[in-house]
């Protein structure tokens, strides 16, 4: 969908408006035929907030206007320079920063109370992708874009080969693009499907068994219930070749907990919580409003894992092969 979907009028531009929303408190979200709450609909979660506190806010929680301005300001001519120093993998016209709702928080994590990481358990493993030259690793390739090496499709990162989206979770993390979600309702399931390789969890609301522990799945397992007026959606059973939170362990000890609240015509509010002994010392709290989007969620149709991957490894045996002619001179 990349930027050309419309987003309901109360979607602030990118890094635009820092005015900060509140739900009215006598707020009632409409109901479903079954009497839930209606949180139907493609939701947006784009953000120009960052997970992790910027260190010269310390604990503070919320950012004055003007230090969010002089945000905006410093991020707008980085986002000129970049634009000035060639395109690279992408030019600021794909980037989609746009974020509504809480505009003027200091981090999206709001627990740990100081924005930031809890502290890892020792050994845990750090894999950092990117679009440039491959890292220093072993398979699993856990990270969602780069890699280890080009001698097979198990050297790439699990988005380039087109298994799970770079922002598609669980849980949704704001990332460069196509920052969208689909949800749909009946009286015993919600389906939660994402744009990113349009991947669709199907959440069973009646608190059936959860799946034996050697059944182990990229997304997890998910089962859902109502908290009052809150979906709540807690996530197990992950298999180990994803990342637990960012580029941080693997996630086969992770559970996730996720809340989707409707607060108010335009706005759900998401929080999920990771809860993952192997990889952190403590739990993680994270909120990321996301906006109603007035318009469809198309296909994101994924090319890495097709002739992009085969393209990948044969240009790599098409370059050893020359580095072998010319005796690696």
């Amino acid at each position: 969908m990349k930027l050309k979907l419309l987003v309901a009028a109360t979607m602030l531009s990118a890094l635009g408006s820092f005015s900060l929303a509140q739900a009215a408190d006598d707020y009632e979200a409409p109901r479903t035929e079954w009497g839930h709450p209606d949180i139907e609909g493609v939701w947006n979660f784009a953000s120009n907030i960052p997970m992790t506190r910027p260190r010269q806010f310390g604990d503070r929680e919320y950012m004055t206007e003007e230090e969010a301005k002089a945000m905006a300001a410093r991020g707008e001519a980085a986002f000129e320079a970049l634009n000035n120093n060639g395109v690279g993998g992408y030019n600021t016209f794909w980037v989609e920063s746009a974020g509504r709702g809480d505009n003027l928080r200091t981090s999206l994590i709001t627990y740990p109370k100081n924005g930031q990481l809890p502290p890892m358990v020792e050994g845990t493993d750090i894999q950092i992708g990117g679009l440039g030259p491959d890292f220093n690793g072993t398979r699993p390739v856990r990270t969602p874009v780069g890699g280890i090496a080009k001698n097979g499709p198990e050297d790439r990162g699990i988005s380039e080969r087109c298994i799970v989206g770079f922002n598609s979770g669980p849980p949704f993390t704001p990332s460069m693009y196509n920052n969208n979600v689909q949800i749909v309702q009946n009286k015993t399931h919600v389906v939660i499907m994402t744009e990113m390789i349009h991947d669709a969890r199907i959440v069973p609301l009646d608190k059936s068994t959860d799946l034996n522990d050697n059944i182990r799945q990229w997304t997890g397992d998910s089962r859902g219930y109502w908290e009052g007026d809150t979906l709540v959606v807690e996530t197990r059973n992950f298999n180990n070749l994803t990342q637990s939170f960012i580029v941080f362990g693997d996630a086969y000890d992770k559970i996730l907990t996720e809340k989707f609240t409707r607060v108010d015509e335009f706005t759900v509010d998401y929080e999920f919580t990771i809860d993952d002994p192997s990889t952190f010392t403590d739990k993680i709290t994270a909120r990321v409003p996301m906006s109603k989007v007035d318009g469809l969620m198309y296909e994101y149709a994924c090319h890495e894992g097709n002739y992009g991957m085969t393209n990948i490894l044969r240009g790599e045996r098409i370059a050893e092969a020359r580095e072998a002619e010319s005796g690696g001179n």
